[in-house]
């Protein structure tokens, strides 16, 4: 009895080697199974003694921490073209003035704040009142693009940003504070 159930339990062992599952995958380069990049636009943002010239920008949704957050500041507007300048970003005024444009952020939020070498409730409105800026977020998996030395994108040049990442500016999420 114990030679025929040795013999059972060896052809069941053999048996279940035999069986294997085989998988296939199919790359389709045209789903994106990583979050996108995106573009969230914050209008009329006000610095004012008041808030301490700062500002919070809730982002619509969180962030992961993998992902890389650029800030751009709408510095002016040339025969229709937007100029955008990552921050941190310093503008030399007349009279010696130096006013700073930076941010910190969480997965939730940026802060967007002025410093200066001057008094910034001096500053003028212009510069201070119905500012507009853009933050750009690239997942992780796309940041990581960047360690390869033959590809890099300048991104100072928000256009360059935009094509090197295949965003669509035409989609950019639009908050008015």
């Amino acid at each position: 009895m114990k030679k025929v159930i040795l013999f059972l339990a060896l052809a069941g062992m053999a048996v279940l080697q035999s069986c294997t599952k085989e998988e296939y995958y199919v790359q389709d380069d045209s789903y994106d199974s990583d979050t996108i990049s995106e573009v969230w636009e914050y209008t009329n943002v006000d610095f004012y003694y008041g808030n301490d010239f700062s500002v919070l920008l809730n982002f619509p949704h969180q962030t992961y921490t993998s992902d890389m957050i650029l800030m751009y500041h709408l510095y002016d507007v040339v025969n229709g073209n937007d100029i955008w300048r990552l921050l941190p970003q310093t503008y030399y005024l007349n009279g010696g003035g130096e006013l700073d444009y930076n941010f910190d952020f969480t997965t939730y939020d940026a802060n967007v704040f002025l410093g200066a070498n001057f008094d910034l409730n001096t500053l003028d409105s212009s510069w201070s009142q119905n500012q507009i800026f853009r933050v750009v977020v690239i997942p992780g998996y796309f940041s990581n693009k960047m360690a390869t030395p033959k590809e890099s994108v300048d991104f100072t040049d928000y256009e360059a940003v935009l094509k090197y990442y295949d965003i669509d500016d035409s989609k950019v999420t639009k908050i008015k504070l």
